[in-house]
């Protein structure tokens, strides 16, 4: 057994001691959204009247607090995503289109419904009968006006069957669901830029990173230990070391935005929440560029991108900004925060608008790995190995902590 120097073990037995948290480092990780697994057990349909959970619709436990009204041409308005499921009937009364608009987190919950009722009762369909309201229909602190909350049906409109279709609601992950009327479930959802919902940012599975040999490889692909390309503060292109993965699961679908570019063309995809950098209409410099979430990109702006022949970063003018919805989400930590994703330079970090402070809430995690390092021969044989599946747990403890420690405003998209 080789030896080790007891320097680098008393390091690394006081960062396991300030780091170690039993009650945390073995969580079991964020599962894909809607797919609890229902296994063998009887599911037992919703009472009249009865919610779930049990409590008040706004509150933190169910899907939180009203955010104010979301009216259309607003800022807010782009961040609501129309829903075209063929296998989910929208009445659409107003004929404006807008049942169909709603919160990515509102859209991913009633698809997997849509599947679970089709599963429950062949040749049944689910049936929007409301969704996002702009015309002052609902109560003042509605979430119908947000696009977080549906009023639901059976395609069939069997009464016996609201109560199942309630349960089956619950099951596909609504936040809060209730046996409203006899005419329809009401059902809704935590706000998109919620703590409990922002779990994270990630890059989906099908991107590349460049190594530092100059080699494209996909983010499935990359292990703890690779060296790929990061980039400095002043920007400069450097080696980067991958110390872990904050987030992986090669099944979770999501939700990313889709930044296109041109000269050089590029095209990021990376969840809304996550950090890219960015300038606003024209910029000829790399300190022009600030860390913004990539929900906030426009067409217009400017990213920084990898010139081709091994040129340094420069700007990239965004042509087309969308939505795409995907499987496998990938988060890397380097240990500069840093790294090129599909040849646009991106932050490791998501959900606190700060690089900076994000950089410096993983610098224990950081200093771990980096004493680690230090220890002889054994450490590097991880690199090859696949990493686990799932959030990290340092990652899910410091967001608890900056809930309630900053507030939920300090982290808002």
């Amino acid at each position: 057994m080789p030896r080790r120097s007891p320097l680098a073990l008393g390091l690394l037995g006081l960062a396991a001691c300030l780091l170690a948290a039993p009650a945390l480092g073995c969580g079991p990780g964020r599962g894909p959204v809607g797919r609890r697994r229902l296994g063998r057990r009887q599911l037992s349909p919703l009472l009249y009247k009865q919610f779930v959970p049990n409590v008040p619709e706004q509150t933190l436990g169910a899907s939180g607090k009203a955010e104010g009204k979301v009216l259309r041409g607003s800022e807010r308005f782009r961040d609501l995503v129309p829903n075209y499921n063929p296998d989910i009937i929208f009445k659409d009364e107003e004929n404006t289109g807008a049942d169909r608009l709603m919160t990515e987190r509102c859209k991913e919950r009633v698809n997997s419904l849509a599947i679970a009722v089709m599963n429950m009762w062949p040749g049944v369909k689910l049936r929007v009968t409301e969704g996002w309201d702009e015309d002052g229909h609902h109560l003042p602190d509605s979430l119908h006006y947000e696009g977080r909350a549906l009023d639901i049906t059976t395609s069939d409109r069997d009464r016996h069957k609201y109560g199942m279709l309630a349960r089956l609601a619950v099951e596909a992950g609504f936040d809060w669901v209730y046996y409203e009327s006899k005419a329809h479930i009401h059902v809704s959802v935590k706000a998109d830029n919620s703590l409990a919902v922002r779990t994270g940012g990630c890059f989906p599975g099908h991107a590349t990173v460049t190594l530092w040999s100059g080699e494209r490889r996909g983010l499935a692909d990359l292990r703890r230990g690779d060296w790929v390309l990061g980039a400095e503060p002043g920007g400069r292109l450097v080696p980067t070391k991958v110390l872990l993965f904050l987030d992986r699961d090669l099944g979770q679908r999501a939700s990313f935005v889709a930044i296109e570019t041109a000269s050089p063309a590029r095209r990021l995809l990376l969840t809304p929440s996550h950090l890219v950098f960015a300038a606003r209409g024209a910029a000829n410099g790399t300190a022009t560029f600030l860390p913004v979430f990539a929900r906030r990109v426009r067409p217009g702006d400017a990213v920084l991108a990898h010139g081709a022949g091994g040129q340094g970063l420069r700007p990239a003018r965004v042509l087309r900004v969308s939505r795409e919805d995907g499987v496998g989400v990938f988060a890397p930590l380097t240990s500069h925060g840093t790294l090129l994703v599909n040849g646009v330079l991106a932050s490791c970090y998501a959900v606190l608008e700060s690089h900076r402070w994000a950089h410096r809430a993983f610098a224990p995690l950081r200093l771990f790995h980096g004493l680690l390092s230090l220890l002889p021969a054994r450490a590097e044989a991880g690199n090859g190995t696949a990493p686990e599946t799932g959030m990290h747990w340092y990652s899910r403890l410091l967001y608890r902590l900056a809930g309630g420690v900053l507030g939920r405003k300090a982290l808002q998209v």
